[in-house]
């Protein structure tokens, strides 16, 4: 029997002695974190499941992994053994997990989750599926924690301060922001358990979480007193002065739930309920909620004059790095196989070298041929490949520093690409382009804008499943809200209009099950066009610095526009790259930026 066969057993057992019929594990934390600490990977220890999205549903004879199409390979791999069937969440046939339980369970039975991980959005969706299906359903139980041994502490890393001249904003500032929006709202007290939101609001940065630079804590701020609830262990003495020259009050982590129960009748507080557990707001028995989005979500999207600068500057030392990375590269495997894994390494290692730079921004993806179809795929010392003979490269990677969070994908032929390769190639070059050089009226979505991206793939009869563009913070995470580009939303969901300073991703794919994978990213920043009596009209400006493939390229599938703006983009690339190269690197970037003849393309 393999480990996760025996977990899951146990698993059943608990569930019989707690009476519990169907147990869902949720991906998640008690602040809802895109990428947990190990002590909350209670999903990947009972599945086997690595993917950083997906959860649990297990019943006395059904175990199911709910996942999107990112991780469907990925997920039929780490599964075998497990005893946990894959459910392809998105592929129009799977119900979501909330209507399968609904379907599955007799009524009468009982439904449970720990309530400690679960949005309060999510849990009210639960709730009225129970309601209506005459179920049971008990939002306090954790049956993981009898039954994992061994499992893992909560970090206490130390915090440290955001300083100048990379932090631009003041802590007064950011404060009395949420208070004038907490005021409108009619709210007096507003709880804050995002950990993004927590590290802007305070100019605090800390390392509790793989590759976001954020510190497990909540917050509860009214209009004269903002309180942070920490592991005081993880409180220098440096930053203990800090907060107290910015008035801001310390107490015990676990002290959250006694702070809100303390909270009157009459006092109105300001949750966000995607943001916020059902389990945390327990304690707050008797206040009265205003469920909005934090106003510090939509602060920290936009970033500043002062910080897009610094970003331009951290855009060029990361695209230097990846220059001299990309000259190791191309020579090494000239006469030798390289792993995915030495990407990796020698990807980070390049980096390091720059200046201000902190740790990688997520787990670099080098995915060579058939693994390059697997968009989340990650290279393991128990499985990788080796890059030899023909095929295409995909690098999804990304810096955290100081001065701002990067993230870019480069796919490089290996050998000689096919006629098909560098076709499909152009069509996704295409999509990127066309987003690069959208001018859109104040008010548009990203949902609205995703057709540019995939409009020269529709009209190739291909699709990617994931979406075009994620925002990304300044130091902070390289997933962040409130903005998307992508025309799925979640039911319910309420699209954001881009605004100025928006730092977003573009990064439109195509992924041939077992041949390949194509993916290009870039950076953009939204930025203001054009104001006239007809309109008032943003656009973007590309901020990744780092050639893109021509070699994988075929012109007559480019327009004599989208070659122009591929060759002003590798001007600007070169002028502003070149000083911060050398040798090798200098060499390879003059090579990699050469202009494309406009006399191949189609029109």
């Amino acid at each position: 029997m393999s480990v996760y066969l025996s977990r899951l057993e146990q698993l059943r057992s608990a569930m019989q002695q707690a009476q519990v019929d169907a147990y869902v594990v949720f991906s998640s934390d008690p602040h809802l974190s895109e990428y947990l600490p190990d002590y909350y990977q209670g999903r990947a220890w009972l599945s086997g499941f690595e993917g950083s999205a997906g959860s649990l549903v297990v019943t006395a004879d059904f175990a199911g992994l709910w996942t999107d199409s990112r991780y469907w390979v990925q997920a039929e791999t780490d599964l075998q053994d497990s005893g946990f069937e894959l459910m392809r969440w998105g592929d129009g046939h799977t119900p979501e997990m909330v209507d399968w339980v609904a379907a599955h369970l007799p009524v009468g039975q009982t439904v449970a989750f720990d309530g400690q991980v679960v949005a309060l959005s999510q849990s009210q969706t639960w709730q009225k599926m129970a309601d209506q299906s005459g179920l049971t359903l008990d939002q306090n139980v954790d049956l993981l924690a009898p039954i994992w041994p061994n499992r893992p502490e909560l970090p206490c890393a130390p915090l440290f301060v955001h300083e100048p001249p990379f932090c631009q904003r003041h802590v007064s500032d950011n404060l009395q922001a949420v208070r004038s929006q907490m005021q409108q709202l009619g709210a007096q007290t507003h709880l804050i358990s995002s950990l993004d939101d927590l590290a802007w609001l305070f100019n605090l940065r800390g390392s509790d979480v793989a590759y976001n630079p954020v510190f497990l804590a909540h917050a509860l701020i009214s209009q004269d007193k903002a309180t942070l609830f920490i592991d005081q262990r993880k409180i220098t003495a440096q930053v203990a002065h800090y907060l107290y020259q910015q008035n801001i009050e310390v107490q015990p982590y676990s002290s959250l739930a006694e702070a809100l129960a303390e909270l009157s009748d009459s006092t109105t507080l300001l949750v966000n309920p995607s943001a916020v557990t059902v389990g945390v707001l327990a304690a707050a028995k008797q206040v009265q909620l205003i469920q909005a989005a934090n106003p510090s979500t939509l602060l920290k999207a936009c970033k500043n004059q002062a910080e897009i600068a610094q970003v331009r500057q951290t855009m060029a030392q990361d695209g230097a790095a990846l220059c001299e990375f990309f000259a190791w590269f191309e020579q090494t495997v000239l006469t030798r196989a390289v792993t995915e894994l030495e990407v990796d390494e020698q990807i980070t290692a390049a980096r390091a070298r720059r200046p201000h730079f902190i740790s990688p921004s997520f787990g670099t993806i080098a995915a060579f041929g058939p693994n390059g179809a697997m968009p989340h795929y990650q290279a393991t010392p128990d499985s990788y490949s080796e890059i030899t003979g023909d095929g295409l490269l995909l690098i999804d990677s990304g810096g955290q520093y100081a001065g701002g969070t990067t993230d870019i994908t480069r796919v490089v032929p290996v050998g000689t690409p096919t006629a098909e390769q560098k076709k499909d190639y152009t069509l996704v070059l295409k999509g990127m382009i066309s987003l690069s050089m959208a001018v859109f009226a104040k008010g548009v979505t990203g949902q609205q804008l995703d057709v540019v991206a995939r409009m020269p793939l529709w009209q190739a009869g291909l699709d990617f499943g994931h979406g075009t563009g994620h925002g990304v913070g300044y130091f902070l995470n390289v997933h962040e809200g409130p903005q998307s580009i992508s025309w799925r939303t979640r039911p319910g969901a309420q699209p954001q209009p881009l605004q100025l300073g928006m730092i977003t991703s573009n990064e439109p794919g195509l992924y041939r099950a077992n041949q390949w994978g194509i993916r290009i990213e870039n950076l953009i920043v939204c930025v203001p066009h054009l104001r006239n009596e007809f309109a008032e009209l943003y656009a973007f400006e590309t901020l990744t610095l780092c050639p893109i493939d021509t070699r994988c390229i075929d012109p007559m599938v480019l327009t004599m526009a989208e070659v122009q703006w591929l060759n002003q983009y590798h001007q600007e690339v070169y002028v502003r790259l070149a000083p911060l190269v050398s040798g090798e690197a200098l060499a390879w970037l003059e090579q990699r930026t050469q202009p494309l003849a406009t006399t191949n393309c189609s029109n």
